[in-house]
């Protein structure tokens, strides 16, 4: 039986009822089993990627009992996952038993899946105006669990303020995630430090802790994390992806490559793996592999993919790496009706022109992604370094020189690359200052920048130090 990682789940428990479900329906037997647990084990399957099963648990749980909640509640699940609003009403409608918690909570999630968080929130206020006080904490638990699960974190946290403080994985881990979505994520790490302290053995727990990592840009301790989740199962999804996502990060593309290869093998309709594997091609210069995995991401993606901007992106630095710069504009130019970062993909535009050496085409199409940026001094940064990336180096210098003296007080990005033209014009003085500047003001951008000039157990923050020590030999 597939460990879910899920404590009832994986209990004797549920796996002898799954046995003896199992059993009957593969030897044509009656099942002896009421409608709530039918509902569990249609849980189960969906969980482990089994649909069919599914369907035919949850099917036969609503012949047995047509208005049971557990049976019902699923289906709604089933219809919000895909949008479907109007028939999950419908399937709440069919509910008898209007007095469950199940009842009431499936109406709040339906509120939530249609954007109407405020009245959500007012419903399940209602709600507990009218509950005993013995039920106050799991009520309160439940619902910020809801409102974490629909992206609400921060109406979680309000209801989490209501709750006791507990003790219990299941408090500690809402609270976890619950900061996760308010990105506090160094606090949601600790969170789930302790979780793992006492559970070394969850998966989930490490592929959270590697999560959080991520997002704090912390990549190396994420993949660590995620290491160890794929040490409990090789073959996790999630622990796949995330040390594949880490790994990008790093530079590694081509054990990145590896890693989202094999999630691919796990969740082959993931157009976000595909389109990953694609870049990892095209960063590691085999451009006609990458335009073929990236055709297949689009092709996997479905027309409301949220990837599809950065998909087409991709394309266009593949072609426009095999000299196709007009086919790499066409595909840029399929992301106008999409919602996405426009001014990204004028900078990318002017990126691909400067390639083409079409100077001023790309001067235009950088002075319109100034002009319609919200934050120009970003997208300067952009324009600057792509100039230095397509080897117009002095140029590139030149306008650091301006855009140092126009950057409000505070702004610590730039240094690193600025470092990085006068390393390549041997300006070494000024090498040194920018280099020093940019240890001081923003180690991360010096890792991305510089990190191919130091060894890979230098710290970006000493960088600086280091080159002094080693001038002085």
């Amino acid at each position: 039986m597939y460990s879910t990682d899920d404590e009832y789940f994986d209990s004797d428990e549920f796996r002898e009822m799954l046995a003896t479900y199992e059993e009957a329906v593969s030897q044509g037997q009656p099942v002896f089993l009421d409608a709530d647990e039918l509902a569990e084990i249609a849980d189960y399957y969906q969980m482990t990627g089994h649909a069919d099963q599914a369907d035919e648990a949850i099917t036969l749980a609503l012949s047995l009992s047509p208005g049971a909640v557990m049976p019902l509640v699923y289906k709604i699940h089933e219809a919000l996952y895909y949008g479907r609003t109007d028939e999950a009403e419908q399937l709440l409608d069919q509910i008898i038993e209007k007095d469950s918690p199940d009842y009431v909570y499936a109406q709040g999630e339906i509120m939530l899946a249609k954007g109407q968080d405020r009245e959500a929130d007012a419903f399940f206020k209602d709600q507990f105006k009218t509950m005993p006080p013995s039920e106050y904490q799991d009520f309160i638990i439940d619902v910020a669990n809801i409102m974490q699960d629909y992206g609400y974190a921060e109406r979680a946290m309000q209801w989490m303020k209501r709750a006791h403080h507990e003790d219990s994985a299941e408090y500690k881990e809402l609270m976890a995630r619950t900061l996760f979505g308010l990105g506090k994520y160094d606090d949601s790490e600790k969170l789930w430090t302790e979780l793992i302290d006492d559970n070394p053995f969850s998966k989930r727990y490490w592929n959270a802790l590697a999560s959080a990592q991520f997002m704090n840009e912390d990549y190396s301790n994420a993949v660590e994390s995620s290491e160890y989740a794929l040490a409990i199962d090789p073959e996790d999804p999630d622990g796949l992806v995330a040390k594949a996502n880490s790994l990008y990060r790093l530079g590694n593309y081509e054990q990145a490559l590896e890693f989202f290869r094999r999630y691919s093998e796990q969740v082959p309709d993931d157009e976000f793996a595909l389109m990953n594997q694609g870049t990892c091609l095209v960063n590691l210069e085999r451009t006609d592999e990458a335009i073929r995995m990236l055709s297949r991401a689009l092709e996997t993606a479905p027309a409301d993919s949220p990837y599809l901007p950065d998909i087409y992106q991709e394309l266009a630095f593949a072609y426009s790496e095999n000299g196709r710069y007009d086919e790499a504009i066409r595909w840029l130019g399929k992301t106008e009706p999409l919602e996405c970062d426009h001014v990204q993909v004028l900078v990318v535009k002017g990126h691909i022109l400067l390639a083409a050496g079409r100077m001023k085409e790309a001067e235009a199409c950088f002075r319109d992604a100034v002009l319609a940026s919200d934050s120009p001094h970003q997208t300067l940064l952009r324009i600057i370094v792509s100039l230095y990336d397509n080897k117009y180096v002095e140029t590139s210098y030149a306008l650091f020189k301006k855009f140092f003296l126009i950057v409000p007080e505070g702004f610590a990005e730039g240094y690193a690359y600025m470092a990085l033209c006068c390393y390549d014009l041997k300006k070494w003085d000024e090498f040194l200052h920018y280099l020093k500047e940019a240890c001081l003001l923003n180690p991360k951008e010096c890792q991305i920048a510089l990190a191919h000039l130091f060894p890979e157990d230098v710290k970006p923050e000493d960088y600086y130090q280091y080159m002094i020590t080693n001038l002085k030999k």
